[in-house]
């Protein structure tokens, strides 16, 4: 998922989502819960924009998930760090996080090699069989 729309920084320097923003991606939250989005675990950032969209997801598609801020889900951090620690992972994940970042990851684990659209505000859902993943939907906001 990337972060809703966030306030500039002549706003708030912390950024944290407008209302816009926040009503956008609690769509979003509902939407995919709608499609039986449950994940065992939420990641975020640590970025105020990036936690407060994950909330929002975590409250709409399970909220007795552990929800944590990890490393390496920075705008500028190299998408290796998560994909290494996907691969092998037995758990569904929810990644709240940025851009350039998730174009980035999202064609690293797809394989595609270069990076792949991703939806502004929006989100993507992949499954893994074995060690391909497939885009199996995605929203916009």
């Amino acid at each position: 998922m990337h972060h809703g729309d966030a306030v500039g920084p002549e706003v708030d320097p912390q950024r944290p989502l407008s209302s816009v923003g926040r009503a956008a991606a609690e769509r979003l939250a509902g939407l995919a819960a709608q499609r039986g989005v449950k994940p065992d675990v939420v990641w975020h950032s640590g970025k105020l924009r990036a936690r407060q969209t994950a909330e929002l997801f975590w409250k709409a598609c399970n909220p007795l998930a552990p929800i944590t801020a990890e490393r390496g889900l920075l705008p500028d951090d190299p998408p290796q760090w998560i994909h290494d620690r996907l691969t092998g992972e037995t758990r569904s994940v929810l990644i709240a996080s940025h851009m350039p970042y998730l174009p980035k990851l999202l064609a690293m684990l797809t394989g595609t090699g270069d990076a792949m659209s991703f939806p502004l505000h929006g989100c993507v859902a992949l499954e893994v069989d074995g060690e391909i993943w497939k885009e199996v939907w995605r929203l916009g906001s």
